[in-house]
């Protein structure tokens, strides 16, 4: 069999564009929109996505069960497409005379977190069954990886900038608006279904009969529990991602208390995405040649330099942090790319590999989950939002994940020879 070509590869990636150009919304303004579009309460709206999200995180593991379980998973993840892209365009648009907002609300995030969560494992679990080719070694799996990476990346910029501009404009213009943004968001998930399905790199079938049966769900969590490789990088996986998610979810009052430079918070955050996706050709490559154990440790180093000075910033050293932002994106598509890229060297090709993601990503929800808890820790520590600067802030915003990093750096140098002797591919 033949190397998958570029364009193959980039066909796969396609998808990452709109996956991520729908979550930043749903998790970051949806709350906001139903507030000051229908008046729903704060309290009701946080304990609605709290339930939401806690469901999320929970079913990924049998999400993607169900996907290995499954023989028609391309007809499933188009199916979970349809679903995605009405339940995205459902949650702007509220049927104010049938149902309550905050019902609808439930409802539609339900809708759209599973069928979000359904595409975003089976697109994975697809990705990884790229390196099952032996002959081809980790290249196609490399390659992959960094077309997924930096079109999620230009999803994440897209998410992050269209929808929040949308949303500052006055209350009667809102709905409007992000309809023509789930309109686009459609248009662009139907696009990549589209090229995942007839450009990319079919499914590759796992070297088991057909006619054998899909493992049941003990059996699973057995070969989990019996593969030392998996278990070696979830320990530094969550601890990494606990490191990532704190600053995102601090970034915000970071830039307005502490540098004093609110206006220019979208700036210093395309910085930091453009800067991940212009470093992810490089990081391939050093993948390629020294592998991609040894370029994760590497990212999370570099990410902890970068990131180490932010705790000395103090208002107006905009340039120093614009440096800052530069240096940890650069990090970022490490921390991005090479734990899939280990998980699927790591997984048996006899084994199926969605649940393994489903694992992975519900590590992924819970470092997110727990970056939460950074508000309430500030609060407790004495800082209060819009009242400036604050001991407590970059300590929690820079002190902490930076040990996290240190922490995630020394689990993989103790996991090293077990992960090492079982990856299925050179790392």
């Amino acid at each position: 069999m033949n190397a998958p070509r570029w364009w193959q590869l980039a066909a796969y990636g396609l998808l990452g564009l709109p996956l991520a150009m729908a979550a930043l919304p749903v998790y970051v303004q949806v709350a906001s929109y139903y507030h000051l579009q229908y008046g729903s309460s704060l309290a009701l709206l946080g304990w609605v996505m709290f339930a939401a999200r806690l469901l999320d995180t929970l079913q990924d593991p049998l999400i993607g069960h169900l996907i290995d379980r499954l023989r028609a998973v391309r007809r499933v993840m188009l199916a979970g497409a349809m679903v995605l892209a009405a339940a995205f365009a459902g949650l702007w648009q509220a049927p104010l005379a049938l149902i309550t907002p905050v019902l609808w609300l439930s409802l539609m995030l339900i809708l759209a977190y599973s069928a979000h969560s359904l595409l975003n494992i089976a697109y994975l679990a697809w990705g990884s069954r790229l390196s099952a080719q032996a002959s081809h070694g980790a290249a196609p799996l490399l390659s992959a990886t960094a077309w997924r990476e930096g079109w999620g990346l230009l999803g994440l910029i897209i998410g992050s900038t269209i929808p929040a501009t949308l949303l500052s404009q006055p209350n009667a213009q809102m709905a409007a608006q992000m309809g023509w943004y789930s309109l686009g968001f459609a248009l662009l998930l139907a696009c990549a279904i589209f090229a995942l399905l007839r450009l990319a790199p079919a499914w590759p079938p796992a070297p088991q009969s057909t006619s054998q049966p899909a493992p049941q769900w003990r059996s699973v969590l057995r070969q989990m529990r019996h593969n030392p490789a998996f278990r070696r990088l979830l320990l530094p996986y969550l601890l990494n991602s606990c490191a990532v998610a704190l600053p995102a979810t601090l970034a915000l009052f970071f830039i307005g208390d502490q540098l004093q430079a609110a206006p220019l918070a979208g700036l210093f955050l395309g910085s930091y995405f453009i800067a991940a996706a212009a470093c992810l050709p490089a990081w391939t490559r050093l993948a390629q040649r020294y592998g991609a154990l040894a370029c994760w440790r590497g990212g999370i180093l570099l990410a902890t330099v970068s990131f180490a000075g932010a705790a000395l910033l103090g208002a107006g050293d905009v340039w120093l942090y614009g440096l800052i932002c530069l240096g940890a994106g650069a990090a970022l598509g490490a921390d991005l790319a090479m734990p899939n890229v280990l998980l699927a060297q790591s997984i048996p090709p006899e084994q199926a590999p969605a649940a393994y993601y489903g694992v992975l990503t519900l590590l992924g929800k819970l470092a997110l989950a727990l970056s939460g808890l950074a508000l309430p820790l500030l609060a407790l520590l004495g800082y209060q939002p819009g009242h400036g600067g604050h001991a407590a802030l970059p300590l929690v915003y820079a002190v902490l994940p930076c040990v996290l990093k240190l922490l995630a750096l020394a689990t993989l140098q103790r996991a090293r020879p077990v992960l090492t002797s079982s990856l299925r591919s050179p790392v």
